[in-house]
């Protein structure tokens, strides 16, 4: 359950927010949506594919796990990448908007938010906290960021670039695991894409993205390890 509500610093002038991680706090997902603009800090870290919505259209991910609430990049208090994907980092703010301007919405149903541990999110005699000041940024960052995802997943699908795979997985304890239902980009298909089509997607702003998704594929290597080691250790 979740209870968004307009954030404003009169009924919630005593609001911190817990930055820590951890599992009680929401952090054991196996992915997070993500944007063109942000592949280019997490393609160091995670896999980044496409999954398919139910209407057809694609959308990014940045992959931790291969099981549901799987995050092979926590352990304890500890996300071990240096970079958290922008739409988990925000939490437990969301975007709004009333017409033309966007809103800062909280969710008081979340587990970050408190009243006595955390950042707080106004200061005493009611201003934006720094906190908050990084807060919006991100927010505004995501908002101007899925904006394209439509575009440049329009873009994939235009020049047939995108194609499903399935991983099978063999652990060192002899555990077989697959992964399936996600989307890639074709090298090949890209490598034989016309100098017009090239052209139209470096124009616009796709041929980065594109080609840090194709780098990201090399982090289900070290995302195995992770998995190999969690098993190790019983967990």
């Amino acid at each position: 359950m979740t209870k968004p509500v307009l954030l404003n610093n009169i009924d919630h002038k005593d609001l911190r927010v817990i930055t820590r991680r951890g599992a009680d706090l929401g952090d054991e997902r196996a992915f997070a949506p993500t944007f063109p603009d942000e592949f280019r800090s997490l393609q160091a870290h995670y896999p980044i594919v496409f999954r398919k919505a139910d209407d057809g259209t694609f959308e990014p991910i940045a992959l931790f796990g291969f099981e549901n609430d799987e995050n092979l990049f926590l352990e304890g208090q500890e996300w071990q990448a240096t970079t958290v994907p922008l739409l988990v980092e925000r939490l437990p703010f969301l975007i709004g908007q009333n017409g033309d301007e966007l809103t800062v919405h909280i969710d008081l149903d979340n587990p970050r938010v408190s009243t006595t541990e955390g950042e707080p999110v106004f200061l005493a005699h009611g201003g934006v906290s720094p906190y908050l000041d990084h807060v919006n940024a991100m927010l505004l960052a995501i908002h101007e960021g899925m904006r394209s995802n439509a575009a440049f997943t329009d873009a994939l699908a235009r020049n047939e670039l995108l194609e499903g795979f399935a991983l099978d997985i063999t652990l060192d304890d002899g555990s077989q695991h697959r992964l399936g239902g996600f989307y890639t980009v074709n090298e090949e298909r890209l490598a034989q894409l016309p100098a017009a089509a090239i052209d139209s997607l470096h124009k616009a702003g796709f041929l980065g993205p594109i080609y840090f998704q194709i780098a990201s594929m090399s982090n289900f290597r070290s995302l195995i390890e992770r998995k190999n080691c969690r098993h190790a250790a019983g967990r």
